[in-house]
């Protein structure tokens, strides 16, 4: 987004002696003193917690507003106004009067510089650590890796994933898949691309990117990053290559073969249409990936679990609003081939084939003619035990293990704007539960992840105990 707010707000030289000591990625907020996504003011270089933690950073700025009266803004108010600031672990700069990213600087190029300042002090504070990490490194197993949680440390070997500028919402699907077995083993499991020409001959290639097009491998480099998010690197990892690749082949990407995506996400869907003039019945069978789940009207207005106005949604009300019987509306009148014009008609989903992996999407995200809304319900989820029997088409053609579910990973949407905010994601590993916020990497319980307002759900087939007749 062009922000037309840099030129009052961006103030701070890029080598202000006003910044803290150390790496920037580790500055603590200046009122709660914890370092977990510290942002730093652009106007006056202090530094603040984000929203997703304490929200300081935010607060920062509201503070900074003095309220409108009819008089004129004075001069000082004009020239700062405290409202960009930039991410000290990812560079990002963000402006919370337009409530988006920032991508255009000031005609001095002064949050260009200040990022590239914010760069040289984290290079600079790894090289002085680096050498204390690969002692600590080589003494200890991926078993000994460290992570602070709630103040107590844990061992742990997860790695987070830098945000390469509005990647999170990659990065929290990344972090989700990595945790879906069925589906990162077969990726981890494949050998590593070779070169076979010139100096190269035999070497294995982690850089796609200087290879050229003809050589680019997405299924490469989603393989790489699938195997650095569980090898114990205390440092995040880039994506930068992935993206790279996925920006490169978008334009000509296509899904229509098998492959492992559809053998493991991959469900079929019976669509039933029938004629309310003539009673003509019509079927057909559409493929998915995912299931996209309205948030019943009657739920919206509920934000929280424990609200008191009515009952709480439920992802079993999602499911059952988008599998009962509907009649279409003036706006989708049903061609009958039999009347031989469009009629007005029902419709009902029956799923006909559940996949190993159900992907579940809740529509957050509301269209009117005038309005586009985030729909804020909390939503009901179970952590086991989803029970898909009774929305198939043949349910009694399946045995009971095979419509079981049990839950993988949570994508969740943080912020109220449409075209903004911020993604993270939860995802059971081993049996504990991490939470995926880019390059932070924290231990969670199964009550935070109940609560959370879940954006996009994946659950996992539950296996069929040993000796049954499952194949």
């Amino acid at each position: 987004m062009e922000c037309p707010h840099l030129s009052s707000s961006v103030c701070i030289a890029p080598d202000s002696a006003k910044f803290p000591n150390g790496s920037p990625s580790s500055w603590c907020c200046s009122v709660c003193r914890s370092n977990k996504s510290p942002w730093v003011c652009l106007t006056c270089s202090s530094v603040h917690c984000g929203r997703y933690v304490n929200g300081h950073a935010k607060k920062h700025y509201e503070d900074a507003q003095i309220p409108l009266t009819n008089h004129k803004k004075s001069e000082r108010q004009e020239k700062a106004q405290h409202t960009v600031c930039m991410d000290c672990s990812s560079y990002s700069t963000y402006c919370y009067r337009c409530d988006d990213f920032v991508v255009n600087d000031t005609k001095l190029g002064l949050v260009q510089k200040v990022r590239e300042h914010l760069q040289n002090l984290e290079n600079s504070a790894f090289t002085a650590d680096r050498h204390r990490k690969r002692k600590l490194l080589e003494n200890s197993s991926l078993n000994s890796k460290l992570l602070k949680v709630n103040g107590s440390t844990t061992a742990v070997c997860a790695t987070g994933l830098r945000n390469l500028g509005n990647t999170c919402f990659m990065n929290a699907i990344l972090q989700s898949l990595s945790n879906i077995e069925q589906f990162c083993c077969y990726f981890k499991e494949l050998p590593a691309v070779e070169l076979r020409n010139g100096k190269t001959a035999g070497r294995r290639t982690y850089h796609t990117r200087s290879q050229g097009d003809s050589n680019v491998s997405l299924v490469e480099e989603f393989r790489k990053t699938l195997c650095a998010l569980w090898q114990g690197s205390q440092t995040a990892f880039s994506p930068e290559s992935l993206f790279y690749v996925v920006w490169k082949i978008m334009p000509n990407f296509r899904n229509g073969a098998s492959t492992v995506v559809t053998a493991i996400f991959g469900g079929i869907l019976q669509n039933e249409v029938n004629c309310l003039i003539c009673g003509t019945e019509s079927r057909k069978f559409d493929p998915f990936l995912d299931l996209s789940l309205d948030i019943p009207s009657q739920f919206r207005n509920k934000r929280s679990k424990n609200q008191e106005n009515g009952p709480t949604c439920s992802l079993r009300d999602c499911l059952r609003s988008f599998t009962d019987l509907e009649e279409l509306d003036e706006t989708e009148l049903y061609m009958c081939h039999k009347c031989k014009k469009k009629q007005k008609s029902t419709k009902k989903f029956w799923i006909q084939k559940l996949p190993k992996v159900l992907c579940l999407h809740l529509k957050r995200f509301h269209w009117t003619a005038y309005l586009r809304n985030k729909v804020d319900t909390y939503v009901e989820f179970p952590l086991r035990g989803l029970d898909m029997k009774c929305y198939l088409l043949e349910p009694e053609n399946s045995g009971p293990e095979n419509c079981l579910y049990d839950l993988a990973a949570v994508v969740v949407h943080h912020g109220s704007g449409v075209g903004s905010g911020h993604y993270t994601a939860y995802a059971t590993h081993e049996g504990r539960w991490f939470h995926f916020n880019d390059s932070t990497v924290t231990l969670t319980d199964e009550d935070t992840v109940v609560k959370a307002k879940a954006y996009i759900l994946f659950y996992v087939e539950r296996q069929a105990k040993a000796g049954s007749d499952k194949l």
